[in-house]
């Protein structure tokens, strides 16, 4: 029986996405101008010359791209020989939960709430509610933010004062930042599981728990993030595969983003660890199966904080990772490399960017310009689902 593989890589857009004025982001590319930079020698730290990802390449990246946006792709010139194309997503954001829904087959149907770019950004009320709930009198930030500088700018103050750190971004989002010692892990993690139902009931997207540790001058943010999202409405794919008997297993925040309703167990770490259950996942998940993988730190290490060079590595090293699970795939598998959004670190600002995403894989041929919930519809239909929810079997 048919196993299916969906493998996002968090922001790796191709740009051309048709309503990209709407958001401010007409011409955001992250792969284009990402390949651009670096055949002018602009991305050469830590790495050198045109952009090196061969294997994409030969499944069709290169040219998802110029099909995507009409952009120029220097050192990506390979002739596709998987399947290679790009897709368009309906809903109107360009954030995780969105992206995600809609890949899983369901167009977000209702409109997001975002916080105003204000200083505060949230009501007295909510504060109020964050500073009950926490034990606290106040709370740092307030504001728009970038999540490792904000980090930067309080965390001292953070450990003298004990208030969590509250921002957001232009994605419907409410992060806390907090001290995972200090404040205490546990702490952080049940305060937001406290607000999220809160601000769910709000249609704010997500709560995400951010624990950092260090000291003043040298903080981190730690893997322990934890997303409490708003479930989709309706069920979705790994909803459809669930309900059909089938093993579902989440690689990375995928688990969160779903609220792990679906799925059999979710791993997380690093995107190096995160490879690793990817291949061992290929090797040993049963016939029949669905592995839903998010790799995050393209957006988080590198998109957000403008890293044109260290975006690159990045996308080398996951190159040439893809063998070691391209080889052990089965002759009925179906492996789909695909994005959520953009997140072009040569644009202006810290956000993520309204794009199309490609979508490539091993094997197969063209599909030209598809729609993100046609990628849920496909893997359903190969894997033999009844549901096909909003989209359709591009193959």
């Amino acid at each position: 029986m048919a196993r299916a593989f969906l493998v996002v890589m968090d922001s790796v857009g191709c740009g051309g996405a048709p309503d990209a004025a709407d958001f401010g982001d007409e011409g955001a590319n992250t792969l284009a101008h990402i390949a651009q930079a670096c055949a002018a020698g602009q991305a050469d730290q830590g790495r050198r010359g045109p952009l090196n990802v061969p294997h994409m390449d030969a499944m069709g990246l290169g040219a998802a791209i110029r099909l995507a946006s009409g952009d120029e792709t220097p050192g990506l010139a390979a002739h596709p020989t998987g399947l290679w194309g790009a897709a368009t997503e309906t809903s109107i954001g360009k954030d995780t939960p969105s992206g995600h829904w809609d890949l899983a087959g369901l167009p977000v149907p209702f409109d997001w709430t975002y916080f105003p770019n204000t200083v505060p950004a949230f009501d007295d009320a909510l504060t109020r509610t964050v500073c009950e709930i926490a034990g606290v009198d106040g709370i740092l930030g307030n504001c728009h933010a970038s999540g490792t500088t904000i980090i930067e700018e309080l965390g001292a103050e953070h450990l003298r004062t004990g208030w969590p750190i509250c921002y957001t971004s232009v994605d419907s989002v409410f992060q806390i930042a907090a001290h995972q010692d200090h404040f205490g892990l546990t702490r952080l993690m049940d305060l937001c599981a406290a607000l999220a139902p809160i601000l769910h009931a709000r249609k704010v997207g997500r709560v995400i728990a951010r624990p950092f540790v260090g000291q003043e001058g040298s903080f981190t943010r730690t893997g322990n993030r934890k997303d409490f999202a708003l479930l989709p409405p309706k069920p979705v794919l790994p909803d459809w595969a669930k309900a059909q008997g089938r093993a579902v297993q989440a690689i990375g925040k995928t688990g969160d983003i779903f609220g792990m309703r679906g799925f059999d167990g979710c791993h997380k770490g690093n995107d190096a660890e995160l490879f690793d259950h990817l291949e061992t996942a290929v090797a040993d998940i049963p016939d029949g199966s669905l592995t839903f993988a998010n790799f995050v730190q393209f957006d988080t290490d590198f998109g957000h904080r403008r890293d044109v060079a260290g975006y690159a590595r990045h996308l080398e090293w996951f190159d040439a990772q893809l063998p070691r699970v391209t080889s052990k795939l089965r002759d009925d598998d179906l492996f789909i490399l695909t994005a959520d959004h953009g997140n072009d670190p040569t644009w202006r600002g810290t956000d993520h960017t309204r794009e199309r995403v490609p979508v490539i894989g091993p094997i197969g041929d063209s599909i030209g310009v598809v729609r993100f919930a046609d990628v849920g519809a496909t893997i359903a239909a190969h894997l033999g689902l009844d549901d096909r929810g909003a989209g359709k079997d591009f193959r």
